[in-house]
């Protein structure tokens, strides 16, 4: 009989192994990065605990199970303590959390409050009042059940005895062993009866059980002729009594006289040896039942989100008003929502929080959503609404077609916010909310941008100056100087060692030659092209001379403020892929040139760690929601006209991930086709790798009659009679334009859906001339959209026709190759997209096309910097001017962002228009 109930005990282990060990490789199947993790929590240096714990991390590594030991010593505070078990609660790798008991500190320490500090989805000891609560109250499937009790019913069942309809007696009522034990039996249908040290017959209680459990903590107190013949014991006590026979003098008893209750039980467990390795195999169990649940919880693209219903008025009241007039859901919410973990996300306040990167790890595995691509046609100075419509869009398939969908746009800049453009959140009942939240300063990811400009600005005219002031020992002792009684190179300075072939890592070894080219960068203070910058449209900044201070020592320069967004700084945090990357991006950005004709780079500066520090939380990208309560990542903004005009890679990348297969990302392309959104298909989705599956082409009547040769649009001013007023021949003839950049969409290989934003003076005569012109244009589907007036269900349409033509067949292209010279490049994009017979490279641009391919920037796209007013260089030629040739006055390379951005025609870099 004794040998039977250790194979059994061997057999149960064994199975439950086993099957854990399986388990864990089906969540390895379904996510090859996902493991489960469990931490123990010690206090103190107990030696029955270090035992307790080490069978517990090596169960765990049998089974796959990532365990960490986590020590605190026994000066621990019980704040400290309560500190520590919130941290491994808002660790999402971590699905379970046990702590040791007892707690053995030089402190009080409430172990209750302990306890219960543990967040009850990861309470895999089953010991705070919630699970406590749900086990009582027979809630068996949505709790955790305490090891040592889980671990009994388990041996209980193995025994092949029906626990249903059985008297069952409990001997103890301890939180861990007796009370839980009581629950359980008595929810799996026995008859239970707990006794304790107020039971007045103990022998007669015990006598009658079928089923017998003890946990009360006194050595061999139960005799084995108070045992029913037949009865299945579990022993759960652990006592030491003497035995001068043991090198220790005493030896370890169970609760049970073993010697002679195994002659009357059909089944009992021995001590040691018995329950206590079930115990911890139902540990690793629980464990493993807290990792499936995440898992389950935590399915990329399976969300359980809820939506704001909009109270429509009319007339449509201003944006303000009904920005204000919605009330947000908690941000920390709609994060959940969307299967976003808490330790991934850092909130700012209510409405606005952070996403960090390490969510990317964690989904790498999962399948992208599709992806849609919002630009334009040529626009009027006031803008089409492509903002509106890509909040317009993503509220229709998110609230309206309950499809998982992100929308993805760019920070606005504070220059046309406090213009007349205005912001950039959408506006009339299709916005991101709270708009002067999102206009503004949003998280200061801007601020953080024209703070790690102006260093780099700093640091070029302070190095001008320095070198032209002192001698080369004197430069090279304050770039190297003493500390400690020795010198010493920082990591940044012997990159810039190997760059200049000097292979030492000993300040004192280097040669007076060696020391020359190392402290002197010699930059052409007529070549530096960084500026300084401000987020503002100030136009006595535009052209300013520096050094006027006497200290400067006569040392003066032309200089300009550009405005932020504009600094190549924002270009590399749109197009950056991970922390490590921007630091590469960073370090490359070109600020001058040699007297020798070499590029200077941030990192030849040594700026180059202190600008990713800056920039380390502007990476992150910003979590905010429509007016109807679908998500949005709000991050980086580069100007389409200047830059290359478009949101982050990161924030596409993880939207993507979020959304799931059947889910949808839309973002925006800055401007018209012919530069947002061919700079998104040549720029954007070259470094993202990204295929795009839509594009959504904006139009409306009010442009079309513009390019059909309607009047100048003034901001501003009042729209002239030609735009409110019906004229079918003028807007025949203004759709040329919006055949055009239909057209220059589908030299990408894909489907494009016409969007009409209509507005109130539009008719359905011309709305319905727009649709069908479009479509005579080989447009996938042109609708008409009313989302400014109506939210997402004035676009449920568009968003339909969006779903179809993503399921469309496609083949996405680049437009040029890569290798090609750079003036070749540059005549593609201008032929090809805006229509041009050639381009004409002026004197300074045929220099750069020369200088560039010498320093090896010749194979980086183009990013085009032209007016956004016409498909020509002059903004004043509307339509689809012909007979062109492009001038090229310049060409600038942005070579940490990864382009050469060619001056067309006048456009200006330092302003925001």
């Amino acid at each position: 009989k004794i040998q039977l109930c250790f194979i059994l005990l061997s057999r149960v282990l064994r199975q439950v192994r086993e099957r854990l060990k399986k388990d864990v490789e089906q969540m390895k199947l379904q996510d090859p990065n996902f493991r489960p993790g469990l931490v123990v929590l010690q206090v103190g240096d107990r030696d029955d605990s270090n035992l307790y714990i080490s069978m517990k991390l090596k169960a765990a590594a049998e089974i796959g199970i990532n365990a960490t030991h986590m020590r605190l010593p026994k000066t621990a505070t019980e704040e400290e303590v309560l500190h520590s078990i919130t941290e491994v609660n808002e660790n999402s790798s971590v699905h379970g959390l046990i702590v040791q008991l007892p707690l053995d500190s030089v402190h009080k320490i409430d172990t209750e409050k302990v306890t219960n500090a543990v967040a009850p989805e990861k309470d895999v000891d089953g010991l705070t009042s919630i699970n406590a609560g749900k086990l009582s109250r027979g809630d068996l499937r949505d709790c955790f059940i305490p090891c040592t009790p889980s671990g009994c019913m388990e041996l209980i069942r193995q025994t092949g005895v029906s626990v249903a309809g059985k008297r069952a007696v409990v001997i103890g009522r301890s939180k861990i062993v007796g009370a839980p034990m009581h629950d359980l039996l008595l929810w799996n249908h026995a008859t239970v009866t707990t006794c304790h040290s107020k039971t007045a017959d103990l022998p007669g209680e015990v006598s009658r059980a079928d089923i017998l459990v003890v946990g009360i903590g006194k050595a061999e107190m139960v005799k084995g002729e108070w045992i029913k013949k037949g009865a299945v014991v579990i022993d759960c006590g652990i006592n030491h009594i003497p035995d001068e026979t043991k090198a220790s003098g005493k030896r370890v008893v169970g609760d049970v006289h073993y010697a002679s209750a195994k002659e009357l039980a059909g089944f009992i467990t021995p001590v040691p040896g018995g329950v206590g390795p079930m115990t911890v195999a139902m540990l690793m169990a629980n464990t493993v039942l807290s990792a499936k649940r995440f898992l389950e919880s935590h399915q990329p693209g399976k969300w359980s989100i809820s939506y704001t219903k909009l109270d429509l008025q009319k007339p449509v009241p201003s944006d303000i008003v009904i920005s204000r007039s919605c009330v947000p859901k908690p941000i920390d919410c709609l994060a959940r929502e969307v299967g976003l973990l808490s330790d991934e996300v850092e909130l700012f306040g209510k409405t606005k929080a952070k996403v960090q990167l390490k969510i990317i790890k964690r989904l790498q595995a999962q399948p992208d959503g599709k992806y849609v691509v919002v630009t334009g046609i040529t626009p009027t100075p006031l803008g089409e609404g492509k903002s509106t419509t890509t909040i317009g869009l993503v509220q229709a398939l998110g609230a309206h077609m309950k499809l998982n969908v992100f929308a993805c746009v760019r920070q606005p800049s504070q220059g046309p916010t406090f213009g007349i453009k205005g912001g950039a959140a959408g506006g009339g009942y299709s916005q991101v909310i709270p708009m002067e939240e999102f206009n503004l300063h949003l998280t200061g990811d801007i601020h953080a941008i024209t703070a790690a400009n102006n260093l780099v600005a700093a640091a070029v005219d302070a190095r001008i100056f320095h070198e032209s002031t002192q001698s080369d020992k004197a430069l090279y002792n304050r770039l190297v100087p003493l500390s400690g009684g020795q010198r010493k190179f920082s990591p940044i300075q012997i990159n810039r060692l190997k760059k200049l072939g000097i292979e030492k890592t000993d300040p004192s070894t280097l040669t007076e030659e060696e020391i020359t080219r190392f402290a002197r960068l010699d930059m052409d203070p007529s070549s530096v092209t960084w500026q300084r910058v401000l987020d503002t449209n100030d136009r006595f900044l535009r052209k300013i001379t520096i050094g006027q201070s006497p200290t400067e020592k006569g040392y003066t320069r032309e200089a300009q403020f550009d405005i932020t967004v504009a600094s190549e700084i924002m270009a590399v945090l749109a197009l950056t892929s991970s922390l490590e990357d921007m630091r590469q991006r960073l370090a490359k950005m070109v600020v001058a040139t040699s007297r020798g004709g070499q590029p200077i780079t941030t990192e030849d500066l040594g700026v180059s760690g202190a600008l990713a520090v800056l920039m380390k939380d502007a990476i992150k990208p910003n979590l905010m929601q429509t007016l109807e309560g679908t998500p949005v990542f709000v991050h980086a903004g580069p100007f389409a006209n200047i830059a290359h005009g478009n949101s982050s890679i990161l924030a596409d990348i993880i939207a993507l991930k979020l959304v799931g297969p059947e889910g949808f990302v839309v973002t925006e392309a800055g401007f018209g086709a012919d530069i947002g959104m061919e700079k998104f298909f040549n720029i954007k989705c070259r470094y993202s790798g990204l295929r795009p599956h839509v594009v959504v082409l904006v139009a409306t009547v009010r442009a079309l009659k513009m390019h059909g040769g309607g009047p100048t649009v003034t901001a501003g001013m009042p729209l002239p009679k030609e735009y409110i007023e019906e004229n079918l021949e003028l807007l025949e003839k203004g759709c040329s334009n919006m055949t055009k950049q239909i057209e220059n969409a589908q030299h990408f290989g894909l489907p494009v859906v016409v969007a009409v934003n209509a507005f109130k003076t539009d008719t359905e005569a011309e709305l319905d001339l727009v649709c069908n012109m479009a479509k005579a244009a080989r447009a996938f589907d042109a609708v008409r959209c009313s989302h400014w007036a109506e939210g997402g269900a004035g676009a449920l349409a568009l968003g339909q026709a969006v779903q179809r033509a993503s399921e469309a067949p496609s083949k996405f292209k680049f437009l040029y190759d890569l290798e090609l010279p750079i003036a070749d490049k540059i005549r593609i994009i201008a032929q090809k997209i805006y229509g041009a017979d050639d381009i004409e490279l002026l004197p300074e641009a045929q220099h750069k096309v020369e200088l560039y391919t010498k320093q090896g920037f010749s194979k980086l796209p183009i990013c085009m910097a032209k007016t956004h007013l016409s498909l020509s260089h002059e903004a004043d030629k509307k339509g689809v001017p012909t007979g062109f040739i492009v001038p090229i006055r310049d060409i600038r390379a942005s070579v940490g962002s990864g382009f050469l951005f060619p001056l067309v025609g006048t456009v200006s870099c330092n302003s925001s228009y």
